[in-house]
């Protein structure tokens, strides 16, 4: 039994997703392509994903759930230090901003190739976001930051033009300080 084969189809096929939607595209991307990455027949592959939309949707949600799981596991790491959070997220968005094969927020990607605001991809991105702007906002809280709900979305700003300058050539120390000076200069410290 190759190693293809022992690992569950649904997580081969959201494996195949991610990799193909991320490099290329969500549209550029045939389920032909992705069922011969995954290894899988035709027939496999739409009992596990009936339609497009439930794979993109899949994928979104994956990605979040990644995001989610590192984000709480440095709260948990640090639950009486705030900044050293924030440090770590914006260290991480340099990071993955500025390293080989990045191609952007995969959120702001996918929203760009899906303007129907009635696409449940849609949905699990503007969660997503809604989830990350209450973490930083409950961050700021901590802090004691004034107007914490207006500070954190300033904040979602700045790092959606932090992971840009990532992907346009700047090195990870650049984005992450440029990111960690913005940011105290958005909440006055």
């Amino acid at each position: 039994m190759s190693v293809i084969e022992m690992k569950p189809v649904r997580e081969r096929i959201l494996d195949a997703a991610t990799e193909r939607y991320y490099a290329e595209g969500i549209r550029a991307v045939s389920a032909d392509k992705l069922i011969e990455a995954a290894h899988v027949s035709k027939v496999t592959f739409y009992r596990y994903f009936p339609t497009k939309d439930d794979l993109v949707t899949a994928y979104l949600a994956a990605r979040a759930a990644e995001e989610e799981d590192a984000i709480t596991a440095q709260r948990r790491e640090h639950p009486d230090d705030p900044g050293a959070v924030l440090r770590w997220y914006a260290d991480m968005v340099g990071q993955v901003g500025c390293s080989p094969g990045f191609r952007g927020c995969p959120f702001i990607n996918a929203a760009a190739e899906l303007p129907e605001d009635d696409h449940p991809g849609r949905r699990v991105i503007a969660e997503h976001r809604a989830w990350l702007v209450s973490q930083i906002g409950e961050l700021l809280d901590q802090l004691g930051v004034a107007d914490s709900a207006v500070r954190a979305e300033q904040l979602m700003m700045l790092r959606d033009g932090a992971m840009v300058s990532g992907y346009v050539g700047r090195a990870p120390e650049q984005v992450a300080d440029a990111l960690v000076a913005g940011g105290r200069a958005i909440i006055g410290r």
